[in-house]
């Protein structure tokens, strides 16, 4: 847990403090090694690399230096695995997520981040609520807002150069549907540039769908106006880097940086603003396949990465001096394939977080009675989002059928056969006939002749009528 004690007086205070200090993290537009500290100086004939930004430095990095014949191999078990996908994740979703993590190839996250977060099966179900959501004038206080924080989302990028560009409107557009679609949270100044980021692989409504998904199942509770599920997963984040990393909870301990002072840019963001482009693709990658455990290991590693050893906390001697270590982490360790090799090693689990958030959930509810987030909400990452669609999809037609079934009757039309013509009365009536000569009948024996033979021994012979009491066939008999 962090120093401060966890009393409800402290907590309220850094709920309240949260957005003001994640707007001076917005506010500072160099602050992020993303897409605003890619420029290196605008190139007279506005070069851009291959992501979009104007003189950007992601020429360099990333998979251009992947065999041409490797990618079109992971291209390939791409399209099979997306073309039977629900098949995929019933049954090979160790497959999928081991991909992931090697990276989507380029030319189709956006055909494979919105199958992933469960925001294409969301699209399918409403067909047309995106276009009504943004014919909808929405709440004039989030418009301006919205209309305030579009110009800072990824300047340097060639799509949000223009205000009237195609990026900022349909970024507008896309954040002002989502405060029609959740009133009671509204919008929140982190998922501009999720939005944007999304914005630049996809269609507005595929965004919007993958941006509902991500706030409602891998983080909900991030973006609401009260952020307690952030600062749940501050104390979680806290405890889990005392055991990872002693040396840095020490240091961050001894200066009184609490989580919350770094921690927002970092997870609300989704990393966009704080890791090279390159770098926060792969991220994005493992983080829609394995959900928020990916944002707690990107975190871990970063602090560590910062402040893990003696030597990096030898010029740290203040909050001040703290702060800007985390945020000035040398480039050389966050090229994607090294960093990401060092994030899925960091030892933290998914019982891990689980154990965490019961403990640290126990002890806000008690310092804090008022405390109303459930973790339950959150899903563990592609296939639990999977499972719960295929679950109600299951219930839904269900109901659907029970609904048909009591309301709707149809009615069962008996067609009797025409009748026979006469040949076939004819022909009818003889087989019957033939079928009942067929038949056996008992045998006559009137008129018929029997011989009588002796009876053995041991038998009692059959006494002879007197004539006059013989029948008529005695005569036979007798014969």
């Amino acid at each position: 847990m962090s120093d401060p004690s966890l009393s409800a007086d402290n907590i309220s205070q850094a709920m309240e403090e949260l957005p003001d200090a994640f707007d001076f993290y917005l506010r500072d537009d160099a602050s992020s090694l993303g897409s605003d500290s890619e420029l290196n100086g605008m190139a007279p004939y506005r070069k851009t690399d291959r992501y979009g930004f104007i003189g950007g430095s992601s020429l360099q990095n990333g998979q251009d230096h992947l065999p041409v014949v490797l990618i079109r191999h992971r291209e390939t078990k791409w399209l099979e695995m997306t073309a039977h996908w629900e098949k995929t994740m019933a049954r090979r979703y160790r497959k999928v997520k081991l991909l992931c993590r090697k990276g989507i190839p380029s030319s189709l996250r956006a055909r494979c981040w919105p199958l992933l977060c469960g925001g294409q099966a969301k699209m399918e179900k409403s067909p047309g609520k995106y276009q009504e959501l943004l014919e909808v004038p929405g709440d004039p206080q989030w418009v301006e807002t919205i209309t305030k924080d579009i110009h800072r989302q990824f300047p340097f990028h060639e799509m949000f150069l223009s205000p009237e560009g195609p990026g900022q409107q349909g970024l507008l557009q896309l954040l002002k549907a989502y405060t029609v679609y959740r009133p009671q949270e509204g919008y929140c100044q982190a998922q501009g540039p999720v939005g944007a980021l999304l914005l630049m692989h996809m269609p507005p409504e595929q965004a919007f769908w993958c941006l509902v998904q991500i706030c409602d199942h891998y983080l909900p509770g991030y973006y609401s106006p009260q952020m307690e599920a952030l600062v749940l997963d501050s104390e979680i984040f806290t405890a889990l880097l005392h055991r990872v990393c002693p040396k840095a909870f020490k240091h961050l301990q001894k200066h009184g940086v609490g989580p919350l002072m770094y921690m927002p840019e970092w997870f609300l963001c989704l990393f966009a603003r704080t890791l090279p482009f390159p770098t926060v693709l792969r991220v994005w990658d493992a983080f829609l396949s394995e959900g928020v455990k990916v944002l707690f290991r990107v975190g871990l590693l970063l602090v560590r990465l910062a402040l893990g050893s003696s030597e990096k906390l030898r010029g740290c001697s203040g909050l001040v001096e703290t702060l800007e270590k985390l945020r000035s982490i040398p480039p050389q360790f966050l090229q994607e394939d090294s960093f990401m090799a060092e994030v899925h090693d960091v030892p933290i689990s998914e019982s891990d977080l689980e154990r965490e958030c019961r403990i640290q959930l126990g002890k806000l509810c008690k310092a804090q009675p008022k405390f109303q987030y459930n973790p339950k909400q959150r899903l563990s990452g592609a296939k639990a989002i999977f499972d719960v669609q295929q679950l109600e999809d299951a219930q839904n037609n269900k109901t659907e059928k029970e609904i048909h079934a009591h309301t709707y009757q149809i009615p069962k039309i008996k067609v009797d056969p025409p009748p026979p013509s006469p040949k076939e009365q004819k022909r009818a009536s003889e087989m019957q006939s033939q079928k009942k000569e067929q038949k056996r009948k008992k045998p006559d024996t009137r008129g018929k002749t029997f011989h009588a033979f002796e009876h053995p021994k041991g038998r009692r012979e059959r006494k002879l009528e007197p004539e006059a009491t013989r029948s008529k066939s005695s005569f036979y008999l007798e014969a």
